[in-house]
């Protein structure tokens, strides 16, 4: 059979996963401390004024800037059908 070419199993999904490292949420080690600063005094706020005053600076300021969207995994959506065509059925392409 050397004649014949190799042919690639068809694939069930044409994506990327996760094409971009998502950033850290906002504010979330600020949030930590403050939440292990409450455990440690036992919910006495007293103690961690100085704490609670940074998470609320930090949740009233501006969110980091998003970055804009990767649209890579839409257009192989789009060329999926180009890449791996669908079977012939009785004469007309199957639709499924």
């Amino acid at each position: 059979m050397p004649g014949k070419p190799m042919r690639l199993p068809p694939l069930p999904l044409l994506q990327i996963k996760d094409p971009q490292a998502k950033p850290e949420p906002h504010c979330v080690q600020v949030m930590a401390t403050v939440l292990g600063c409450w455990a440690a005094a036992g919910y006495n706020t007293a103690g961690c004024a100085v704490l609670e005053q940074q998470l609320r600076k930090c949740m009233d300021g501006s969110k980091p800037a998003m970055s804009p969207h990767n649209a890579i995994n839409s257009h192989l959506a789009r060329l999926k059908r180009n890449v791996n065509p669908t079977p012939f059925k009785k004469g007309k392409r199957f639709q499924g």
